[in-house]
C-alpha cells in the first residue's frame, strides 16, 4: 500500500495561549526582527484554521510584519468548550489573545467568517483594532429566502464529517480543485489532514451563528481604516455582498478573479494582494504586486 508523503509548507511557531476565564487558544506567532513592525491578527473562515486559510500568505507577511494566526473555537487546534459556538465569543477570544500577548492595536485580516469576527472585535473591543482587512466576506448571509433555506442544511455537515468516507471524499475534492501540476499539489495530504482537525459539532454551530449574523445596521459606524479583497468569481459569498461590505466600511478595494478558495487556487495572487492591502493601511512600502495583475 502506497502511503502519500506528507509535505508541509512553512509554518510559524505554534503555541497555546491561556486566556484567563476562557480556556486555551492555539495560535501561530511570527515576530519580525524589526520591533517597530506592525502586528497583524489573522482570523480564518468557517471550517478552516489559521494554517489552512493563510499558509499561502505566511511567508510574504513574515518578511515585513509580525503576526498572530488564530484557530477559532472548534476549528483546527482551537479551543474545545461545551459552550455553543458564538461569533461574539470568537471575537472576545481574539481580544483576549491581543491583550495576553501585549500586541495591540492590531491590523486584522478576516477571511470569510473571519470578517464578521473582525467587525465584532472592532465593535466590542475598539482599542484592540487599528485597522481591518476583510476578504471574501459580507455584512450578512440571510437577506434572501434561498440563503435562509441553505443555512438550514448546515446540520448535514456533522454526519458528513463523521463519515468513514469523509477523508477520501475530502482528498478527492482538494485534488480536483487544484488540478494536476498545481503549485500546491504536494500539499494535498497535509491539506486533507488539517481540514479534518475541526470538531463537527462546533462547525455546525458556527454555521448557525453565521446564518444569524447581520452587521448592516452598525458596520458603517466602526470608524476603522479598512481594506477589502473581493473574489469576483465567488459562488459562496457573492461579489455583490462583498462590495456592499466594502462600501459600508469605506474600504480600499482590490479584486481577484477567483472563487472562495482563492488562497489555494491562486496562492501568489492571494499573497500579493493581502500584502498590498496591509501595506495600504499601514503606509508601508513593500514588494507587494500591483493590483492590476489580478483583475
Amino acid at each position: 500500500m502506497n502511503v502519500p508523503t506528507l509535505t508541509m509548507p512553512w509554518l510559524p511557531d505554534g503555541r497555546t495561549v491561556l486566556l484567563p476565564g476562557r480556556g486555551e487558544a492555539f495560535v501561530r506567532i511570527h515576530r519580525h526582527v524589526d520591533p517597530t513592525a506592525p502586528w497583524l491578527l489573522l482570523l480564518h473562515g468557517w471550517t478552516a484554521s489559521g494554517d489552512l486559510q493563510f499558509f499561502t500568505a505566511y511567508e510574504a507577511l513574515a518578511e515585513h510584519y509580525s503576526f498572530v494566526a488564530v484557530d477559532h473555537r472548534g476549528h483546527g487546534r482551537g479551543m474545545r468548550t461545551a459552550r455553543p459556538f458564538q461569533l461574539e465569543d470568537a471575537a472576545d477570544d481574539a481580544a483576549a489573545i491581543v491583550a495576553e500577548l501585549g500586541i495591540g492595536p492590531v491590523v486584522t485580516i478576516g477571511y470569510s467568517m473571519g470578517g464578521p469576527i473582525s467587525l465584532l472585535l472592532a465593535r466590542r473591543h475598539p482599542e484592540a483594532v487599528a485597522a481591518m482587512v476583510v476578504q471574501a466576506t459580507a455584512l450578512e448571509w440571510r437577506a434572501t429566502r434561498f440563503e435562509r433555506f441553505r443555512w438550514k442544511t448546515v446540520r448535514l455537515i456533522g454526519p458528513v464529517m463523521r463519515s468513514w468516507a469523509y477523508p477520501r471524499w475530502l482528498r478527492y475534492g482538494i485534488t480536483k480543485l487544484l488540478g494536476v501540476g498545481h503549485d500546491l499539489e504536494a500539499y494535498v495530504p497535509w491539506l486533507e489532514a488539517e481540514t479534518r482537525r475541526g470538531d463537527p459539532l462546533a462547525i455546525v454551530q458556527a454555521g448557525r451563528a453565521l446564518s444569524r449574523y447581520d452587521a448592516r445596521d452598525w458596520a458603517s459606524s466602526l470608524g476603522k481604516p479598512a481594506g477589502s479583497l473581493i473574489t469576483t468569481a465567488d459562488r459562496l459569498v457573492l461579489p455583490r455582498k462583498q462590495r456592499e461590505l466594502a462600501t459600508a466600511l469605506r474600504a480600499h478595494v482590490i479584486e481577484i478573479d477567483g472563487d472562495h478558495l482563492v488562497p489555494w487556487e491562486r496562492p501568489v495572487a492571494f499573497s500579493d494582494t493581502t500584502l498590498a492591502l496591509v501595506d495600504h493601511l499601514t503606509g508601508r512600502t513593500t514588494a507587494a504586486g500591483s493590483p492590476a495583475e489580478y483583475s
